[in-house]
């Protein structure tokens, strides 16, 4: 009820807002690997994409953060308002998604340690629908509605009753004709039956008394159904009908509830600001529209459809010119340190109504909280891009060219030489030329490794799995070294990062093969329909239209290489 009267709340901060900040809390993160498991040092974008996507994706986002900020230009300040929505796959009715998801007891105990509110969630939390479950929804109900309409032709003949049913709908029928004739009564309730059984009666009724009487299910209070039939004249049977198909636009729009925020959000094409954000963008994605893509690209694709513009102040944080002068990129830490020299705190006061964060009292891991400090980030550090111009320029917009080269880079946490991942082109590819792939034994231990290159001087180790990780050299030159000393060895194997992802293709390749051969044989039988391209087109963006069908996409731009310097001064994010 809550969030249906503050919906329009939202909706005007959404319109108003310069950007947005946005933070999501999950009930886990992995579902099998340790955390340092699901994101090794060498990952390719794809290769996390894929991780996240297996062992993330059955968690559920259940607190959504959102802070809108508008720049008051007469008393230079920014003027916030904050959103906290806890959110819940609540069953609609009982055709609705019954929704499973897992918890993480290390991200449950960590929340509850934070004051985390879970009777919120459960009893309380925002309703959704991802696009298709909307659009299935919406079917059924014009199909019912044709139905209790008298289902087209159906009501020109008499309805075919099955031999079981015809005591039954004799009877309903006998019931019927003895209130008609009583005029001081004007409501009749049926007893309970089945679905089966109420369809017959609206079909038998639509043809046997097409005028004069008007028929609906109510539920009673232990959720069983029933119908009731009202005499009505025509105009009081048209009114009725009227009534109950806004009451039903109304329940639907219900059940897409929390949806309804992000289509808002999505269709205002504004920057959304996040910090470490590609799992919130994720979870929103896979929540809210639809379940992600198997590709990568596709994803890329259908994200900046979505969004066409995001900042993530984590990598803007650990990309120059803050590199040199921010030491830890961690949410708490760099909020601390924007409020220092050469930093400025921008002026932020929230609007009239809203909540009012503290930020010397840390609330932390609030999800509203989380999203209003990261948007201060922001500011913090678009200002210091203004201060550097000349004449320095104090105040710096969301629109700013000075921010583009940060806009749909996502961070890419853990990984040695790929700073972000690029939502609009091809990812980084640095040379890997100095990195070990090595095999070993389950029982072997970090110290083993070491012990194994010990003669190789500085080393870094990023695990894979049990009996797998990457090792890289301080040189090059060392690596066919390595190699060779493998060759004769029993326990465990060597070999470089080149040849470790050509056999990995090759694999690819050969389960493919084997797939397209055996589907060839399918195909040749089969009549061959286009379907359609599911690309994403921001062009012809609209509210329930993901995802999209081509007619003229923006060419991917290309990637913008964060730092000037070479890409080794990149690795230490």
């Amino acid at each position: 009820a809550d969030f249906k009267i503050n919906l329009p709340k939202v909706y005007q901060a959404i319109e108003e807002a310069d950007f947005f900040a946005i933070d999501g809390e999950f009930s886990g993160i992995s579902d099998g690997p340790s955390v340092t498991a699901l994101t090794s040092g060498f990952d390719t974008p794809e290769e996390r994409y894929q991780k996240l996507k297996k062992h993330s994706m059955d968690f559920l986002l259940f607190q959504f953060g959102l802070c809108a900020f508008k720049y008051d230009h007469a008393n230079s300040k920014h003027v916030t308002k904050s959103f906290n929505f806890y959110v819940f796959p609540k069953p609609f009715s009982r055709s609705s998604p019954d929704v499973k998801f897992v918890c993480q007891s290390s991200s449950i105990d960590f929340l509850a340690s934070q004051g985390f509110d879970f009777n919120k969630v459960f009893c309380s939390g925002i309703p959704y629908l991802n696009q298709e479950e909307e659009r299935q929804l919406r079917e059924q109900f014009d199909e019912k509605r044709s139905q209790a309409n008298g289902a087209g032709a159906l009501t020109k003949c008499p309805v075919t009753i099955p031999e079981d049913q015809k005591k039954f709908i004799d009877q309903v029928i006998e019931k019927i004709e003895g209130f008609l004739q009583r005029e001081e009564k004007r409501t009749l309730e049926l007893n309970p039956c089945t679905g089966f059984q109420r369809k017959l009666i609206y079909q038998t009724l639509s043809w046997k008394y097409p005028k004069g009487i008007h028929v609906e299910t109510l539920e009673t209070d232990k959720k069983e159904r029933h119908i009731v039939i009202s005499k009505v004249d025509e105009e009081e049977r048209k009114r009725r009908e009227q009534e109950k198909y806004a009451k039903e636009q109304e329940e639907l729009n219900d059940a897409v509830g929390f949806s309804r925020v992000i289509h808002a959000i999505a269709n205002s094409g504004k920057l959304v600001v996040g910090h470490n954000m590609l799992l919130d963008v994720m979870h929103t994605i896979h929540q809210f529209y639809c379940p992600l893509p198997v590709d990568l690209n596709e994803f890329k694709e259908m994200t900046t459809c979505v969004f066409p513009r995001l900042l993530d102040t984590k990598l803007m944080a650990s990309t120059q010119p803050f590199k040199d002068i921010i030491n830890n990129t961690s949410l708490a830490e760099l909020e601390k340190r924007l409020k220092e020299t050469p930093f400025d705190p921008p002026k932020v006061e929230s609007a009239e109504g809203f909540p009012s964060y503290d930020t010397a009292s840390e609330q932390l891991h609030e999800a509203g909280y989380d999203a209003y400090i990261t948007g201060l980030c922001f500011i913090s550090m678009a200002n210091y891009l203004g201060s550097l111009l000349s004449p320095p320029k104090t105040c710096v917009s969301a629109r700013s060219k000075l921010i583009e080269p940060f806009f749909n880079k996502l961070f890419l946490m853990r990984v040695m030489d790929i700073p972000y991942l690029n939502l609009e082109g091809p990812d980084l590819q640095p040379k890997r030329d100095h990195v070990l792939h090595v095999t070993f034994p389950k029982e072997w231990k970090t110290s083993d490794l070491y012990q194994l290159f010990s003669a190789f001087g500085n080393i870094q180790i990023s695990w894979i799995d049990d009996t797998s990780a990457f090792v890289s050299l301080s040189q090059p030159e060392q690596v066919q070294i390595a190699v060779n000393t493998s060759k004769y060895a029993e326990s465990y194997r060597i070999q470089t990062y080149a040849e470790y992802v050509g056999k990995k293709q090759e694999s690819k390749q050969v389960k493919r093969k084997w797939t397209e051969d055996s589907w060839k044989e399918v195909d040749r039988k089969r009549p061959h329909v286009p379907g359609p391209c599911y690309h994403t087109n921001r062009h012809t963006r609209r509210e329930h239209q993901i995802p999209f069908i081509t007619d003229g996409c923006e060419p991917p731009c290309g990637c913008w290489q964060l730092n000037s310097g070479p890409l080794e001064e990149q690795s230490a994010l």
